[in-house]
């Protein structure tokens, strides 16, 4: 079943992200969290460009959603708000609109 390996797939590269920036955390504590948070996203970032790269064929249907770079930043976007959105950590209670009741 293709679904639950890629599923797999996804898990893994997630974790290992996290892992990553903890053992780079761990290396030396007084790195500053939000640079490696801020490196890991844009080696993500760099990375996630790479691999929707069209294949050069103008009337390919598949690359019709990343033809462009509009387009890919678009959908990149996308993924990475829905991504933040469904984080743990994506509300928190010291956020400013936060309810006190």
């Amino acid at each position: 079943m293709r679904i639950d390996e890629d599923k797999k797939e996804f898990d893994h590269a997630a974790e290992r992200m996290i892992e990553l920036g903890n053992l780079l955390l761990d290396e030396d504590h007084d790195t500053d969290s939000w640079e490696v948070a801020s490196g890991l996203l844009a080696g993500a970032v760099h990375f996630w460009l790479y691999s929707r790269q069209p294949c050069g064929d103008l009337h390919c249907e598949a690359c019709g959603e990343i033809d462009t770079a509009h387009k890919r930043l678009v959908r990149l976007a996308e993924e990475t708000q829905q991504f933040a959105e469904d984080s743990d950590y994506y509300h928190t209670p010291y956020d400013a609109n936060a309810g006190n009741a």
